[in-house]
Formats: C-alpha cells, structure tokens, sequence
C-alpha cells in the first residue's frame, strides 16, 4: 500500500492474520498502490515511540488466506479513521443519525465518502486449529482462516485493549471510530449487531435440542434472551477475552462436535453457544450482512432497510469470484470500485478508486 510516515496514520492500525494452508508463493497476485490519504485534523496526534501501544490507535482485525488477501486488499481502502467533517463524540448507534446514501452501480463515481487508507502494521500467522475443526454445509466454512479470530487475543499484544475484528469481504463506508467507541459493560466481552428475528435453533441440530444436558439448558441463565449475531463484525474486549478464558470456550464446543455433531455451520456456531445472549447489541447499520446471498447458492441480494455504515459479502458469493466470472450481482460494482487486483491481462496497473472521484462525493 506504499510507504507511509507514522503521523499519516495516526489514529488508525490495521493488524492483519495470515490463515496460510501453506508457504507463502512467489505467484501471489499483484495489487496497485491504494490512493493516499491524510488524516483530517480532528484525528488524534500519535504519542511519540508508543508504537502499536499508542491509547489513541483504532486496532483492527482481519483474518485472510491467498483467496481472500483481494477482499482484504479491497476492505483496507475503506478504513476510515475520524474526518473533520463530523463530529468523533456522535452516538457509536444512535438511530438519529441520517441515514447514509444507498450505492447506485450505474451512476459513476464510488458511492462511499472519502476515507483514508488503513496501514498494515503486522502479519502473523495464526495456530494451526485442523484438528478441530469438523465438516460444514460447504467446504469453505471449513477453512483455518474462519477460526483465527478466536487467536486474536493470544496474537496481539497484551497491551492493546480493545479491537475492531471484521472479515475480509466487508466495505466499512463510515467512520469506523464510531464502531470503535461501542460502550462494552462490565457484563459483555463482545459487541456485535444482533438479529432478534432470525430462527435462531435452526443453526443447531436436533440431536443438540433434544439432549437433556444441552439445548436450552447451555443458554439459562444469561444477561438475555439468546439471539444470533453475526461474527464478521465484532468489537472484542481482549482483556476481558483473555481473563475469561474465551478461546478455550469455544475450543470445547468444537471437541464436543467432534463427539456428537450439535451444528452444521462452520466457525460461527461455537460463538454462538459461548455468546450469545451475553453480547452487547450494536445498531444493525454496522453489519449489512448476506450480501454474498446463502450458503448454497449465493445469489444476489439487495441492502436491508436503513441507514448502512458497512456493506458486508457474508455467504456463499464473493464479490470477486462474481466480478471475474462476468456475473456480478449489482452491489458487486461498489466494491469494485475499491479493487486494487491487477489482473493477468491487465495492460496497465489498476489505481483503486481515484482522488477526484472520492473528492467529488459529498460528506454527510
């Protein structure tokens, strides 16, 4: 993404994770220089050789393997730290807040406001987690990379307190400063949209219901009713995690499927079992999830209703592999907006989304 001096980055750090099924390859794809941007003035100034332990840094999270590093490149062009524009003391949920402008594929420019790139601080390769892992509904959900969230507390340093994790097929088009300050209480390690009016049993088994020892025997007794919440966008009290023993928790409900299969889904189940009805509901605007359409199929979904503070490509279609194949759905064309992949037959090196497109939308 370019060299860049500490003070541009003031503000902002994205830590990245590398799930590799193997050794880095000399084939990896290309990718063009993301355009610059500078912090505005209402971003804090860095404290001098604090480094990654700077109080005034927005740490986040992203977990990728080679299929997804495109994804991944195409989200860290959408990071945005705080504009001088807004005001950083805004409500992380408030519902007053207008509601942002929905993408328009055809009518030119990028639909997000402007932003400035994230910076990647450091790579790191997550423990192997193979041998715990059991087969999903598709082959995909099965991959390392989908568990290495639960090692983001054992993998950042001790003295980072808080992080923003989110998956490598989102957009992020607001100030992701907002989602950062989400007031965690005492009671709640994890924050995250929740979906009250999804069917939240059918993403356990019957054998799991039915158990005397299990079905809602393992969700009694929390801060509330237990609903599903998304894990593509979660801020994590690491302090709290590591205390709490959370990614062991998770690690037994992955032995016991292992035993005895209680789910299908992939990584997202075993966070449910450990957190749902425990975590602390962040606006839905923050996780406009599905858009990558079901598990099975992937077809093209529109936006839910209302206002959208990050588009998210959770299911089986990724914005990429559609784009390639000459079949995109329409939300497609705004993340291609931010693609940075220099294709094989690319004569000339794609320069991401340009300073006088971004320039030429207006801030709300």
């Amino acid at each position: 993404m370019g060299a860049a001096s500490p003070a541009m980055w003031a503000g902002l750090v994205l830590v990245v994770l590398l799930a590799a099924s193997g050794p880095a390859s000399a084939g990896l794809p290309r990718f063009a220089e993301a355009p610059e941007y500078r912090n505005g003035d209402g971003c804090p100034a860095p404290v001098t050789g604090a480094g990654v332990c700077d109080p005034g840094l927005v740490h986040i999270a992203m977990t990728l393997d080679a299929h997804y590093l495109r994804g991944s490149m195409a989200a860290s062009t959408r990071c945005s730290s705080t504009p001088p524009a807004r005001s950083p003391s805004s409500s992380t949920s408030s519902p007053r807040r207008a509601a942002a402008r929905r993408p328009s594929p055809s009518s030119g420019p990028p639909w997000p406001p402007p932003s400035r790139p994230c910076a990647s601080r450091s790579t790191r390769s997550a423990p192997p987690v193979a041998g715990l892992i059991s087969a999903s509904v598709r082959a995909a959900l099965e991959a390392p990379l989908n568990y290495a969230r639960n090692h983001l507390a054992d993998l950042l340093p001790r003295c980072v307190p808080r992080a923003i994790y989110l998956d490598s097929d989102v957009l992020a088009v607001d100030d992701v400063r907002r989602l950062w300050e989400t007031r965690l209480p005492a009671a709640a390690v994890v924050a995250a949209p929740e979906y009250c009016h999804a069917n939240f049993s059918r993403y356990f088994t019957e054998a799991f219901w039915d158990d005397p020892v299990l079905g809602a025997r393992v969700f009694a007794g929390r801060r509330r009713a237990p609903f599903y919440f998304n894990t593509g966008v979660m801020v994590i009290d690491l302090r709290r995690w590591r205390v709490g023993n959370y990614r062991q928790r998770i690690e037994r409900w992955m032995e016991m499927q292992k035993e005895k299969r209680i789910y299908e889904l992939g990584s997202l189940p075993p966070f449910l079992l450990v957190f749902a009805g425990e975590i602390e509901a962040v606006d839905h605007r923050w996780n406009q999830h599905g858009l990558g359409g079901d598990n099975v199929f992937g077809s093209c979904r529109p936006l839910h209703n209302g206002p959208v503070s990050l588009m998210h490509w959770s299911g089986k279609g990724k914005p990429w592999d559609r784009l390639d194949a000459g079949k995109p759905c329409p939300l497609d064309h705004t993340w291609k907006s931010y693609d940075l992949y220099i294709g094989e037959n690319d004569s000339s090196p794609a320069s991401g989304p340009s300073r006088s497109a971004l320039s030429s939308l207006v801030a709300w």
